[in-house]
């Protein structure tokens, strides 16, 4: 009887010890899922209790869609697609930032640098700026006359924006970062802090001009050092964005390809009035076709161009098109902030979208009025200008070139 327990007792220890290392090995397979609920099933603790009960981690709620971020083992998800409480299970997109193949995915070379580079260079105004006359607004400036787009909230999504820029940091008037909330939205890639100085870098004496040099920058930290990220941290960021009465969201990011969850998250955005301004996407040597967000109506997204020695302008190779492309602005080679008080030129839709952020927000603070998205993009695109950009076609270019100056009339 003695040896018989001792054989049921090895027996049960051996079967545990499989159960336990099937279970801890779930982890490994286990995919980047979005779980949606059913619209009457908010409770984020039972929530929690149900994804639990199915083997899935929980990653971070997702308030705006009455979602979860997970972790999901794959013989898991069916099962839990069965419950009444669940709408869907989408997934976890991986976004990217948008600026050109071979520069994206390289971090800043200068992040072991503490001090700031002596002599600061005297400011120029960049090309990109000139070129959608930009600096023609500001003359206007007066103290009933918001021509410089003071206090407008821009939201850049992205990076994050290098918190201590001596061309940015008076700008900078909010942040959060949504893929480690113990930590600030510090840049440690380069990209966000290069679109955020386009969109607003001060008016002073080093550097560069942004479009609306005194527009309110908000960094909101949703890509990684290597300039990728989760579409449940894009979720988290508009959210936020939403909450914190952002007026524009620049999205120099993007996918190939879209799902449900992102569209709903969009479109909330879209439905509290922030305007979005999306790149288009790289993929000029490929399939051509604009990402998502940029491919949503309820964006504005923007395409690139470059100029010639002559001064011309021409249709960057490198950028998406389509007939989701609502405008053009410049992409090439464009001059702007970088992370430890540097400078540097990039090119890329991404490039080209805070051309257009900031112009919104210089039409915002001039109008002095609410406009609601879709009101916003049909303005802009009533402004752009075709003649500029001679030879492309609408697929390329949308309505034309940005113009701040005819936006601002």
């Amino acid at each position: 009887m003695r040896r018989l327990f001792l054989l049921v007792l090895l027996a049960g220890l051996v079967f545990g010890a499989l159960t336990i290392s099937v279970y801890a090995q779930q982890p490994d397979n286990a995919a980047r899922k979005i779980v949606v609920f059913q619209e009457d099933f908010v409770n984020e603790a039972d929530q929690s209790a149900l994804v639990k009960e199915h083997g899935a981690e929980k990653i971070k709620h997702l308030r705006l869609i009455n979602g979860m971020a997970v972790r999901l083992p794959p013989q898991a998800e069916s099962a839990l697609l069965r419950k009444a409480e669940v709408l869907r299970i989408d997934d976890d997109l991986i976004i990217q930032a948008s600026d050109r193949p071979d520069d994206s995915g390289k971090p800043d070379n200068n992040q072991g640098s503490k001090s700031l580079p002596a002599p600061q260079p005297a400011e120029v105004l960049p090309w990109g700026a000139d070129r959608i006359n930009a600096d023609a607004v500001w003359p206007l400036a007066s103290s009933t006359f918001n021509a410089t787009a003071s206090g407008i909230k821009v939201a850049i999504m992205d990076t994050g924006i290098y918190l201590k820029h001596p061309d940015l940091q008076s700008n900078i008037k909010g942040q959060v970062n949504t893929i480690n909330p113990t930590k600030s939205a510090n840049d440690d890639n380069g990209h966000g802090t290069h679109v955020a100085g386009t969109v607003a870098a001060i008016d002073n004496d080093i550097g560069v001009i942004g479009v609306g040099p005194d527009i309110s920058l908000y960094a909101v930290k949703v890509l990684n050092r290597n300039g990728s990220g989760w579409l449940s941290d894009l979720i988290e960021g508009l959210d936020w964005c939403i909450n914190n009465k952002i007026q524009v969201i620049n999205m120099s990011l993007g996918a190939s390809s879209d799902n449900q969850s992102f569209h709903d998250a969009i479109i909330r955005a879209y439905e509290a009035g922030i305007v979005e301004v999306a790149a288009a996407g790289n993929n000029g040597a490929t399939n051509g076709l604009v990402d998502y967000p940029a491919r949503y109506p309820e964006t504005i997204a923007v395409s690139a161009v470059g100029k010639n020695t002559n001064g011309s302008l021409y249709f960057a190779s490198f950028s998406s098109s389509g007939p989701q492309v609502d405008l053009a602005a410049p992409g090439v080679n464009i001059n702007s902030t970088y992370n430890n008080g540097y400078y540097k030129s990039l090119s890329g839709t991404s490039m080209a979208a805070p051309h257009v952020s900031g112009v919104v927000a210089l039409v915002i603070a001039i109008k002095g009025a609410i406009m609601m998205p879709d009101d916003m993009k049909a303005y802009l695109k009533s402004s752009g200008r075709t003649e500029y950009l001679p030879g492309l076609t609408s697929y390329q270019q949308g309505a034309g070139l940005v113009r701040a100056d005819l936006a601002a009339q």
